[in-house]
């Protein structure tokens, strides 16, 4: 499913990032790589702040959705 759907509080780990080679590579960089574990800290209106690692990251409604998490 999307990261879009993840509710505030949940720990999902990512299976997979779509779109384009500079997106994943964007999202890579801010530690959004495939078998990472994160959690969703609050969602405001399709907008969230993710914990990664020891960072908090926003990320908006259009990069989520290329996160895809178990």
């Amino acid at each position: 499913m999307p990261l879009t759907m993840s509710k505030a509080g949940d720990t999902v780990t990512i299976q997979k990032i779509t779109g384009k080679d500079e997106i994943r590579q964007h999202l890579a960089e801010l530690g959004f790589v495939v078998g990472e574990t994160i959690t969703v800290v609050n969602e405001i209106s399709g907008n969230l702040i993710i914990q990664v690692k020891e960072a908090r990251i926003a990320l908006d409604k259009t990069l989520a959705m290329r996160v895809i998490v178990a």
